[in-house]
C-alpha cells in the first residue's frame, strides 16, 4: 500500500487580483523506502503541493482533492490535533532556507527537544541523549557544546544538518525535503545529498526530493514526476526519464544539462513559466514549445497512459505509432 496518496490535489489563493491556482490537478504515490524527485523551475508549485500536505498554507489558500491519504489516514478528514501529532512525528519536512525556519530566540538543542516533547514521551535526560544521537548521526561535530549554540552562531550548512536532525527525530515514515541544498556550497550540498539517502537507507523512510537539480535527480532519486506551471507533466522512473523524456518540457530540461550539450551554447527554454494573467488556454506549455500547434494552443492535453510517462501532452515524444494515431 503507498505511504501518501494524493489525487487531483489543487490550491487556489484568494489575491487582490483574484482567484490564482498554483497547484493544478496534481496525483502523487510515494511507496515506503521510496525516493521520489518533483522536480520543475521556479513556480512550478512544488514546494505549494508538499506544503498543501503538511497543512502549511497560509489561510488564504483553498486546498481541494479527491484523495490525500498518509499511512490510511485520510488527511483531509482530520481534525487541527489529529493533524499536529501526524505532522513532525510520522509526516516530517525539511525547509528551503534553515536560518528562516529556525527560531533565532532559541538555542538549536532546545528546539529540538521541544519537538521530542511533543511527540514522545521521553524524559529530559532521554530527549538530551537523542539529541547527542541526532547531531552524531548528521554530522555535527561535538555535539553536546552545538546543541548550546543559537542559529547565528552555526554555518548555513551546519544549521541545515540541524533542521534534518529535528525532522528525523521522531524517526517519520515520510520526508519532505523542500530543496536542501539551497544556498550551499557545492561541496557541503554533496555532504547534505549523501547524508539524506544514508538516513533513508538505514531508516527505511519514505523520502520526498523537491528540487530544480537534474543532477541531483540522477544521483538520488528512484522516480521523477516533473511539474510545471502547477500541473505534474511527466511521471517515470529516473532511468527511463533520462533515456526516453515523453513530455517536451523535460525533454527540454535535460537537454539543458552541460553534460548533454553537444553546441557550445547550451540549450534554453525561451519564454517564462505562465502566472495568473497569462495562462494559455490549452496546454500550459504551449507558448515555449517547439512542437506546439493549434491543437495544443487550444485544446488542454489529456493525460498519457503510464507507458508514456504519463505525459500532459497531445503529441508525447518517444510515442510508438500506433499510440499517436
Amino acid at each position: 500500500m503507498p505511504l501518501l496518496t494524493i489525487r487531483n490535489l489543487s490550491v487556489t489563493f484568494a489575491t487582490a487580483q483574484g482567484p490564482f491556482r498554483a497547484v493544478d490537478k496534481v496525483d502523487v504515490d510515494v511507496n515506503p523506502g521510496e525516493i521520489l524527485a518533483i522536480v520543475g523551475e521556479s513556480g512550478s508549485g512544488k514546494s505549494v503541493s508538499m506544503l498543501a500536505v503538511m497543512g502549511l498554507l497560509p489561510w488564504t489558500a483553498t486546498v481541494t482533492a479527491d484523495e490525500m491519504t498518509f499511512d490510511g489516514r485520510d488527511l483531509r478528514a482530520l481534525s487541527g490535533p489529529a493533524r499536529r501529532r501526524i505532522v513532525g512525528n510520522q509526516l516530517a519536512m525539511i525547509f528551503q532556507e534553515p536560518m528562516s525556519s529556525l527560531n533565532p530566540c532559541f538555542t538549536v538543542g532546545f528546539q529540538i527537544r521541544e519537538a521530542l516533547k511533543k511527540h514522545t514521551d521521553m524524559d529530559k535526560a532521554a530527549r538530551q541523549a537523542r539529541c547527542v544521537e541526532l547531531f552524531e548521526m548528521v554530522g555535527i561535530p561535538a555535539p553536546e557544546r552545538r546543541l548550546k549554540a543559537f542559529p547565528h552562531q552555526l554555518s548555513g550548512g551546519m544549521n541545515q544538518r540541524v533542521m534534518i536532525a529535528m525532522a528525523i527525530a521522531c524517526k517519520p515514515r515520510l520526508l519532505i525535503a523542500d530543496e536542501p541544498t539551497t544556498a550551499l556550497d557545492v561541496t557541503i550540498q554533496a555532504q547534505i545529498l549523501d547524508l539524506l539517502t544514508a538516513l533513508q537507507q538505514e531508516t527505511g523512510m519514505g523520502l520526498i526530493l523537491i528540487t530544480h537539480d537534474m543532477g541531483v535527480v540522477a544521483e538520488t532519486a528512484e522516480r521523477v514526476a516533473v511539474q510545471y506551471a502547477g500541473q505534474k507533466v511527466e511521471d517515470q522512473e529516473v532511468q527511463a526519464l533520462f533515456d526516453t523524456p515523453h513530455h517536451p518540457y523535460t525533454a527540454a530540461l535535460l537537454a539543458a544539462l552541460p553534460e548533454r550539450a553537444t553546441e557550445r551554447r547550451l540549450p534554453t527554454i525561451p519564454g517564462v513559466v505562465p502566472g495568473q494573467h497569462d495562462r494559455p488556454a490549452g496546454c500550459l506549455f504551449s507558448p515555449r514549445c517547439r512542437y506546439a500547434d493549434d491543437v495544443c494552443r487550444g485544446t488542454e492535453p489529456p493525460v498519457q497512459p503510464d507507458a508514456l510517462g504519463r505525459a500532459r501532452c497531445h503529441y508525447p515524444l518517444h510515442a510508438p505509432q500506433e499510440a499517436q494515431a
